[in-house]
């Protein structure tokens, strides 16, 4: 070894700092650079199959006989599901390694979609949906933290590679909300059509994503470990409910979580029947698009945003989402497509930067070894609030008119982004982009 290497290994990388992944070693950084978006497909295909339900409520309303409370009911169930998951498993990945809590919940979705399969009425739509949620609990934290260690691990830290990865340092946050927003968009679209054109509508669905999950468990399993498991078993524990990186921050983040969940909540559990019912426009794959030009809009707004600075960055989802909301609800008042549409597009863009900036928040302030339980409360908080924000817009859809309760909806949007407004004045430049680490 020269003076240079040893310059090198001894000051300017000490062991300490090193990555798991030793540097100059280009098979083992592109295996974890393949497994970033290995993980990332699989994240948005978790996600998607959990909206798959959204385009087909309208069939199992005339089915069943069911009205929009009933469809709430089934939304905040999964919610539920989502929570318990959180809480009972969403930060085991912390200890037990994210690969293990990935595949279980895939299957917890492979479950489910069993359940829609062999029991289609209410019941095991119930039961399903809350399953779906468990999985979802399990792999929102658990994938989120896994693309952060792979997206590390991937780039080499020293040298000019260092300075490109310092570049790219947004990739984990526009890659892992992309994959989970997303997801949810391509879940109502593929589902839709899949109902309005191939055969048995409300199971065909059900059967084409369990494929996709299968395959997707499979292929995690190939993918490296980035957290080393303790040598002696850990005792288990629920998930502690706890802030991480200061209290205005973390209440910060979950407003801006809650209110682009509540936009979301919206769009996928009660717009099919208003668009089916107020716009009259029956077909699944109508409701299916619309659901999905709404995430796809978020994405846009998660990708277009991410040079502007945080406080700038919530700024604009507040103004965004304010005037979408505004629009959906004059759409409805006017039985207007075009402008619900339109409205839920620019609602959408603001809920996906939002998402993004609260996302950024968590992860930035929570320690590595603590990052799936930081992340878990999070969506604990945030899907708490959605199972409110869901059963309160349903049980106002039983005992009004649905455009009527769009607009109590829109009152209860404005107070909160109003809150979202003040807190980011408060908080200001919290949430900077986080530079590039060695392994966490």
């Amino acid at each position: 070894m020269n003076q240079l290497e040893w310059f090198h290994d001894r000051i300017v990388e000490p062991p300490e700092r090193r990555s798991q992944v030793p540097y100059g070693n280009p098979s083992g950084h592109g295996r974890h650079r393949i497994g970033f978006w290995v993980v990332a497909v699989v994240f948005a295909v978790t996600t998607a199959f959990s909206t798959v339900p959204t385009p087909l409520y309208p069939l199992y309303e005339e089915r069943d006989g069911f009205g929009s409370f009933t469809v709430t009911v089934v939304f905040a169930v999964y919610a539920v599901g989502v929570a318990v998951g959180l809480v009972a498993a969403g930060h085991l990945s912390d200890r037990t390694g994210r690969r293990p809590v990935l595949v279980a919940a895939l299957l917890s979705q492979l479950a489910a979609a069993a359940l829609f399969l062999v029991w289609p009425a209410l019941p095991g739509l119930l039961l399903g949906r809350f399953v779906t949620g468990l999985g979802v609990g399990m792999a929102t934290p658990t994938a989120t933290a896994y693309l952060q260690d792979l997206h590390i691990r991937s780039r080499p830290t020293t040298g000019r590679a260092s300075r490109q990865a310092s570049r790219q340092a947004g990739r984990f946050e526009a890659v892992s909300t992309a994959a989970n927003v997303g997801g949810l968009g391509v879940g109502p679209l593929v589902a839709g059509l899949l109902a309005a054109y191939a055969p048995a509508p409300i199971r065909t669905p059900y059967a084409v994503f369990a494929v996709l999950l299968v395959a997707g468990a499979v292929a995690v399993t190939a993918l490296p470990e980035t957290v080393d498991r303790p040598t002696r078993p850990v005792p288990y524990r629920v998930q502690r409910v706890r802030p991480h990186g200061g209290a205005g921050p973390f209440c910060l983040a979950v407003a801006c979580g809650c209110a682009a969940l509540a936009i979301f909540g919206l769009f996928t559990s009660l717009a099919p029947g208003f668009v089916a019912t107020t716009l009259r426009q029956t077909s699944p794959a109508v409701a299916g698009a619309v659901v999905f030009a709404v995430f796809a809009a978020a994405v846009l707004g998660q990708s277009f945003t991410g040079a502007l600075r945080p406080a700038a960055r919530r700024a604009l989802g507040v103004a965004a989402e304010a005037a979408g909301c505004a629009a959906v609800a004059a759409g409805m008042v006017l039985e207007a497509p075009a402008l619900f549409i339109a409205g839920g597009i620019i609602a959408g863009v603001g809920a996906g930067t939002l998402f993004k900036a609260a996302v950024a928040l968590i992860t930035e302030a929570a320690p590595a070894d603590v990052r799936a339980e930081a992340l878990a409360t999070f969506f604990l908080a945030a899907y708490t609030g959605l199972v409110v924000t869901s059963l309160g817009l349903g049980l106002a859809a039983q005992l009004t008119t649905p455009t009527t309760a769009t607009l109590w909806f829109s009152g209860f949007l404005a107070a909160l982004l109003t809150v979202i407004a003040l807190l980011n004045r408060t908080v200001g430049g919290a949430g900077r982009r986080p530079s590039p680490s060695p392994s966490p």
